[in-house]
């Protein structure tokens, strides 16, 4: 029960309660070596431990093959159709070969994928060796998963050519608009186009040369972790196997301070992505980055030709983008809505402060309203009463109450989750007492987390504000609040729909005695959360009460658009009592729908969201420049559109609210630059106007109404 109710178990508490239960592990084969080690090895902690344990026969094996083939080669540049075939033979083996500890399948694609890497290696240069002529007619198909795989190498090399005049092509059209803009210059120092051409072809050169590079400095175990993950990844989307140097990274991802460009990223088919934009760090400050997007290369200085990163290994890419504070770094950017542009990032300390809780006063008249942020559910597992999400909040309602506002906004957006505990702690603030969650782990058990203690913080009218990226601990909080009757919940559609508890096993706890060195971590998926009213969480998220347009309206993002989730279900409900609804939130609900309806800032951010949408089902880019010219132009004419928005500012006033005094001796000039930008933000943010304008609604309302129910069983 201690454990889980933390929802967050290091590697080392874990493995020890998992002891007996995994250590009666043998190996399967009289000779192992350290690849057939762990796929046994790995089997069998999934076998026992999983939350939804899978039988592995030819469905298992087909998918295996079809997700390890694509993780190689997803944008299907190295295998030949003949090579495919070759491996479709072990389609329906997998399971068989992993059941006895057999890599075969492993090994005769490995060989493979080197030699067609060696091919294309040896034919790239002599492409690039001659101009290419960008006003013939002709386009290129980026729909990967679609496409057929080259059926020779004269068709592989016309596939690489078209792929090779796309990047230079890119990079002609950026060179040439900088020399167009030169036309106070003297004629003679302008470029002509065929310089351009050709400056543009030998950067493309380099790039190429050092993927190669890279490439040829991944050694046998990163492509074996590709494979170990294309099995693991069956069971669910957020069980990983993390080979050492992986886990390094993770340790690094979660750690509170570290310099580099306040971003987490993600490698998924051969694509390094953006998956977390830190709260105060250099690209959050500056609004240079969003989720989703896509790094494509990058350079230390504006002279550099960039490095493609694609086929890196995520601590090589990351190691080129991060570095020293007040360096820059330029990054190629693919958006989500299918532009790409370079953008600089200057790094800085990213500090642990900005991912804690924090306040504002919302001055209207004279009226004062509250808003809390929450990036994180945050604690110290070596002492819970140190500081964490839970202590924190309550300080900050507590000094908002002081301050005498009539209603409060909680910030939700972005919130990936956290400690169990503290969301336990944080609706017991709102409610007298009852439950907030139920856990189903393995094997069925059930556990109802409840909060036990009868004192209430806040009674006052409650807003909460969600996006695609709440998830998690996040969502269990949204969706008590929302059972219970006792917030209205703004934002997209639905939340991020992960209803999953992951734990870090140490596999090297798990085995005894093994001579091969560090065997790496599994990530594995233990528990499921349900809601106090029986839903999962899992898939459907929380049901915004009234829903904003956002740039991801129209695009598939969240658990349920990744590969192999848990199902949607419902167990039986807790006994609870909600709050009776006193209060027209239908008159509420449709007076915030009517104003949104009625904003042309509103109407601007889903006219783009709708156009972000169709320019990701469009995946065929014309080489001719004139028209490629001519559909970048149109990109940025509508990301330029999107920039009206900039222009909107609140009618509220916003103070930053300081729950402790502030001094040179708390809080340095980059904190205090920081907490001023956000202040700046709130400003500026449309959807934190709609939430106040629905909040001065609710605080008109009598809230005394609220506290007459809160004598919850």
């Amino acid at each position: 029960m201690i454990l889980r109710i933390f929802g967050l178990i290091v590697s080392g508490i874990i493995s020890l309660v998992i002891y007996f239960e995994v250590s009666n592990f043998k190996f399967s084969s009289d000779e192992p070596n350290k690849d057939r080690l762990l796929i046994d090895l790995v089997s069998y902690v999934l076998d026992k431990l999983h939350y939804n344990p899978k039988i592995i026969n030819d469905d298992f094996s087909s998918k295996v093959f079809d997700d390890f083939i694509d993780a190689v080669d997803s944008q299907k540049r190295f295998f030949l159709e003949s090579d495919i075939q070759i491996l479709s033979e072990y389609k329906l083996l997998i399971d068989d070969q992993i059941n006895s500890s057999d890599i075969t399948f492993f090994n005769v694609s490995y060989e493979i994928l080197k030699k067609r890497i060696s091919d294309v290696e040896g034919f790239y240069e002599a492409i690039l060796n001659q101009p290419f002529d960008f006003n013939v007619d002709e386009d290129i198909n980026l729909d990967y998963e679609n496409l057929s795989y080259a059926s020779n190498i004269d068709e592989l090399r016309n596939l690489w050519r078209k792929r090779l005049k796309l990047s230079t092509l890119d990079a002609f059209a950026s060179k040439k608009e900088i020399n167009e803009d030169k036309i106070d210059q003297e004629e003679n120092q302008l470029k002509s186009d065929e310089e351009i051409e050709k400056e543009s072809r030998l950067s493309t050169k380099e790039n190429l040369k050092d993927f190669f590079q890279f490439n040829s400095e991944l050694e046998r175990t990163d492509w074996f972790s590709l494979y170990l993950n294309s099995i693991v990844t069956q069971y669910d989307p957020h069980t990983t196997y993390l080979a050492p140097e992986a886990k390094e990274v993770f340790d690094q991802n979660i750690s509170g301070k570290f310099q580099g460009i306040g971003a987490r990223l993600s490698k998924r088919k051969q694509q390094v992505e953006i998956v977390e934009v830190i709260i105060g760090g250099p690209v959050w400050r500056d609004n240079l980055l969003n989720v989703g997007d896509i790094i494509i290369s990058v350079a230390q200085s504006e002279d550099e030709e960039p490095t493609e990163i694609s086929l890196m290994k995520l601590s090589d890419a990351t190691d080129l983008i991060k570095g020293e504070k007040g360096t820059n770094v330029y990054l190629t950017v693919k958006r989500v809505d299918g532009g790409i542009e370079q953008i600089v990032v200057t790094r800085d300390i990213v500090e642990l402060e900005e991912t804690y809780a924090k306040s504002s006063i919302i001055n209207d008249e004279s009226s004062k309203y509250g808003l809390i942020n929450l990036p994180r559910f945050y604690v110290d597992f070596d002492d819970y009463g140190e500081r964490n999400a839970a202590t924190d909040l309550k300080k900050e309602i507590l000094n908002l109450k002081s301050k005498g506002i009539n209603g409060l906004i909680l910030d939700l957006r972005n919130n990936g989750g956290g400690s169990l505990k503290t969301v336990v702690d944080i609706t017991g603030f709102f409610i007298e007492r009852g439950p907030v969650v139920q856990v189903k782990s393995i094997g069925g058990r059930r556990e109802i987390l409840r909060d036990n203690d009868p004192s209430i913080i806040w009674d006052g009218p409650l807003v909460v504000l969600v996006n695609e990226f709440s998830a998690s601990a996040s969502e269990i909080l949204a969706a008590a609040l929302q059972d219970y009757n006792r917030a209205i919940i703004l934002g997209s559609n639905q939340t991020y729909g992960k209803g999953t508890v992951q734990n870090i096993i140490d596999l090297n706890n798990v085995i005894s005695g093994s001579t091969y060195g560090d065997l790496g971590s599994l990530k594995i998926t233990t528990d499921k959360f349900y809601r106090v009213n029986g839903g999962s969480t899992q898939l459907e998220g929380v049901k915004s009460d009234i829903t904003f347009p956002n740039r991801y309206s129209y695009i598939d993002i969240g658990e349920r658009d990744l590969e192999n989730p848990l199902n949607w279900d419902k167990i039986d409900p807790a006994r609870y009592n909600s709050l009776d609804k006193m209060f027209n939130y239908s008159k509420l609900i449709s007076n915030s729908n009517e104003r949104i309806r009625n904003s042309e800032f509103f109407s601007l951010i889903d006219e783009h969201a709708s156009w972000v949408r169709s320019q990701q089902d469009d995946k065929t880019i014309s080489l001719e420049y004139n028209t490629y010219k001519n559909d970048l132009d149109m990109s940025k004419l509508q990301n330029d559109k999107l920039k009206i928005i900039d222009n909107f500012k609140s009618p509220y006033k916003f103070q930053w609210n300081f729950v402790d005094e502030l001094d040179d001796n708390s809080y340095n000039n980059d904190m205090k630059e920081i907490r001023d930008r956000w202040i700046e933000s709130l400003q500026k943010d449309i959807y934190v106007n709609e939430a106040m304008n629905l909040l001065k609604d609710l605080s008109n309302l009598n809230s005394n109404q609220i506290l007459s129910q809160l004598n919850i069983d």
